[in-house]
């Protein structure tokens, strides 16, 4: 038997879960709203603001890692920790926290990706940018290609290292962020 993942190295993760990217797949959105039902049944509705499919499987028609990723957004200064034990207590694995911010992941084996993998990120409302770029991307397909074609270019390159992979993007994904925010206003503010 091989190694616990808990007991892997960076490098041992990275290998074990490559970045990868394939053509979007229409299932991708039945993926994310079984997980948001899901969710919004274990969640503590007290906090919950909203819950938003974000990243590239949100986009139709652009390529994309096959991997849901989804903002959960509760009120500013609930409590994390009791967030955490329900994710964690649902199969989800807490893979970073700091001030105001948890990531978890879920579809992870010592085998490798599951059939559906997630990504969620627990933020307080407003700490949503990635809302204002999927928006953008979905508004605007001309961009949304540029952005598919730059991940395809950075694909290999970074096959191994999911840290670079998304460093290297993060000029673009800014911009357009930006960019988003200025056509689109404050429409997420809670």
């Amino acid at each position: 038997m091989g190694k616990k993942l808990s007991e892997m190295s960076l490098e041992e993760l990275w290998q074990l879960f490559p970045v990868f990217l394939t053509g979007h797949r229409d299932c991708w959105v039945d993926w994310y709203a079984e997980e948001e039902a899901a969710l919004k049944k274990i969640l503590p509705q007290d906090g919950l603001v909203r819950i938003s499919h974000i990243g590239s499987t949100s986009v139709a028609g652009i390529w994309a890692k096959p991997i849901i990723d989804i903002l959960v957004e509760v009120v500013p200064g609930f409590e994390f920790a009791r967030i955490r034990e329900i994710l964690t207590g649902n199969g989800y694995i807490c893979m970073s926290s700091k001030e105001g911010r948890m990531s978890f992941n879920k579809g992870y084996t010592e085998n490798g990706f599951a059939k559906k993998v997630y990504h969620l990120h627990l933020r307080y409302a407003g700490d949503n940018d990635e809302l204002y770029f999927r928006d953008y991307m979905i508004d605007h397909p001309e961009v949304a290609g540029e952005y598919e074609r730059m991940k395809i270019r950075l694909w290999k390159k970074y096959e191994h290292d999911r840290d670079g992979y998304t460093n290297a993007k993060n000029s673009f994904v800014s911009q357009y962020t930006k960019a988003a925010k200025e056509l689109y206003g404050n429409c997420y503010d809670n």
